[in-house]
């Protein structure tokens, strides 16, 4: 019988060590093993991903192929520039293979690849062997474990994981690898259809990375960023397994650090360097095994003396959160990644409501502008102008770099959600699957529905402040002096709150608050937008509108929400779309704003601009048809437990 002729297919496990699917692809035994990369038009024109991220893929494949040459001068990573549902059929055949082996992938996208790829390879005889190693455990068997159900909370995590059983040891990195085959295309090569390319915005040149399917010189070497087409990258954060490894080693030798991590204790406001492991981009793409950080800090923590942090606080904590992710997104598939038909998400009015392809049940990519003025707050937050320096220094490190702590992120999505500016989660999600390092569609998904309160998390009082909150880590500011510069030689009494200054001292500092930072700087004096809302002012009509949402109670399959007849249990003046009682399906609206373009101006000398809500005549009230507005209670929390508001002395 015949050696085994085997592609082992790389997606996001780009390492050698600890790789499941890899060992069970060695064991085959190989005559050839060709170690290959398919360049899959689905990210390169239909996922939003931005410069960054670009680059640390590129770093990450780089670097493996490298490694897989020291082990193999003859081989390497071999980046074949088609997609895999039309080239495989060609490849299996050109190559003579007889399996085909990969780590599995639950995202909705990734699945139905697979499993059109799958289909292909038996249609050719070609045997299909697939090993999880993304996660900590089988995400398809965590949720047969938790009754067939989305893993919507950590404690189901812990009960399914405990019926599964022990999370595996790592496996250990090959010491050699089979040589490839004959490399010989004589296939002609499909080229994808480039529009629409989502990620136009993101290039400054021609994208040119499907010129052939062995690249430019023929030799299947992975494509530069001047290939793509792509903007220079801005962030300082490398990928690649080496890389990834080396801060793994540093964290581990830093036994109490490893072993009392408590993540809520960490500083959002900490730079160079940051107060979290920052290995979430390598755990995205593969290049450190989940399995291999989970035992390495286990281990610390079983040996430690003190007292050790516990999940789900904990490094090993933050694992079962990814979990979490992955469990609920491979329950749902696509409907997870939307309120729309998703029984898990709660249904809010938010404002800037997503598109809906009603033949297929799926957002489009493209929103409806119910609101100008909530259209002006979206912008305005993507930009990093809101006024709030805390936030803006947020969406500006995360442009800049590619990623920002995790309680930042909870301010700034907070904020734009049920926080402050009442828009949906949807539009904050598509930002950060532009702009992270470490976009994982699991956890960025979970997150939004968590940190807006349509699932996982319903304390909706919990609120950020943009003022109290991040003084309470970092109160000289240095944070916001790093990323909103303008601000820099403000004194730390109004760092947080710069409108506050006096008009001599923003002089003497060099920097004018007013307008809406849209006019940029000139001359010697710089500006800094004034704040684009009063936060308390509109916080209280988000809470309110939280309130009338969750009292009402649906959920995005409701048949209510399929049709757009939800309307009817909502007052025509409360916050969001409401008005009438029946309309599009879902949150959609049949005519948008016309004032939508051209609405953003602001006067130096223009009052605080009105909630998107104060648009419609209010009745002094924000409520449903139904009266059951109550009023919050004193003891609910507006700073994330930080302050409390206190009933008025008689």
């Amino acid at each position: 019988m015949p050696q085994p002729r085997v592609i082992y297919w790389f997606r996001t496990d780009l390492r050698l060590h600890d790789s499941p699917a890899l060992k069970a692809a060695l064991d085959l035994k190989p005559e050839f093993m060709y170690p290959i990369w398919t360049w899959d038009p689905h990210y390169v024109y239909h996922a939003r991903v931005g410069s960054n991220r670009w680059q640390f893929l590129l770093d990450c494949q780089n670097d493996l192929s490298k490694s897989i040459t020291k082990l193999n001068p003859k081989s390497k990573l071999f980046l074949i520039r088609e997609a895999p549902q039309t080239l495989f059929p060609k490849l299996f055949k050109e190559w003579k293979i007889t399996h085909l082996v990969y780590e599995k992938d639950t995202d909705a996208y990734g699945r139905d690849r697979d499993n059109k790829v799958n289909e292909i390879a038996k249609e050719a005889g070609v045997e299909v062997i697939t090993r999880y190693g993304r996660t900590l455990y089988d995400s398809d068997e965590l949720v047969e474990k938790n009754n067939n159900k989305p893993t919507m909370s950590i404690s189901q995590v812990q009960a399914a994981g405990a019926k599964i059983g022990g999370i595996p040891r790592p496996v250990s990195s090959p010491k050699s690898l089979p040589d490839p085959g004959p490399t010989k295309l004589s296939f002609t090569q499909q080229r994808p259809a480039s529009s629409p390319d989502i990620n136009a915005i993101q290039r400054d040149a021609e994208e040119k990375s499907y010129t052939s399917l062995a690249g430019p010189n023929g030799d299947f070497a992975v494509p530069s960023m001047e290939e793509l087409g792509l903007k220079p990258a801005t962030t300082s954060h490398r990928g690649g397994e080496t890389i990834g490894l080396k801060m793994l080693d540093e964290i581990i030798e830093n036994e109490d650090y490893t072993a009392t991590f408590e993540k809520p204790k960490t500083a959002p406001t900490a730079f160079e360097p940051q107060a979290t492991t920052l290995l979430s981009p390598h755990m995205h793409f593969g290049s450190v095994s989940c399995r291999e950080f989970y035992w390495r800090v286990q281990d610390v923590v079983s040996k430690y003396k003190g007292k050790a942090s516990k999940p789900p606080v904990s490094l090993t904590g933050q694992l079962l959160f990814r979990d979490m992710y992955f469990g609920a997104q491979a329950a749902l598939g696509y409907a997870f990644g939307q309120t729309y038909n998703n029984p898990q998400c709660r249904f809010i009015p938010w404002h800037l409501p997503s598109e809906i392809d009603t033949k297929t049940g799926l957002i489009t990519g493209k929103y409806l502008v119910d609101n100008a003025e909530a259209e002006i707050h979206f912008k305005r937050w993507k930009e990093g102008r809101t006024g709030f320096p805390w936030i803006d220094a947020l969406m500006r490190q995360l442009k800049l770099e590619g990623w920002i702590h995790h309680l930042g992120r909870h301010a700034v999505a907070c904020f734009l959600t049920r926080g402050g500016c009442y828009i949906d989660w949807e539009r904050g999600a598509e930002v950060f699957e532009e702009w992270l390092i470490d976009h994982e569609a699991a956890c960025n998904i979970g997150n939004w529905q968590w940190l807006s309160c349509t699932a996982f998390f319903a304390q909706f009082f919990r609120c950020y402040s943009p003022v109290a909150f991040p003084q309470k880590w970092d109160k000289e500011g240095e944070f916001i002096r790093r990323y909103v510069p303008e601000l820099k030689d403000f004194d730390k009494k109004y760092i947080y709150e710069p409108w506050k200054a006096p008009i001599v001292d923003q002089k003497k500092w060099g920097c004018l608050v007013k307008g809406d930072g849209s006019e940029g700087a000139g001359g010697a004096t710089q500006t800094y937008p004034k704040p684009m809302f009063d936060f308390a002012t509109q916080r209280d009509i988000c809470l309110q509108g939280m309130k009338n949402a969750y009292h009402i109670g649906l959920y995005g399959n409701d048949p209510k929400v399929l049709d757009g007849t939800w309307r009817k249990l909502f007052d025509d003046h409360a916050e969001g779309p409401t008005e009438g009682t029946n309309g599009p399906p879902g949150a959609m609206v049949k005519h948008e704003d016309e004032n939508a373009e051209g609405n953003g101006a602001e006067s130096d000398n223009q009052e605080t601009p009105t909630a998107p809500k104060d648009s419609k005549k209010r009745n002094g009230k924000i409520g449903t048809k139904e009266k059951n507005e109550h009023k919050r209670q004193a003891s609910q929390s507006t700073l994330d437990s930080m302050v409390t508001r206190k009933k008025k002395k008689a």
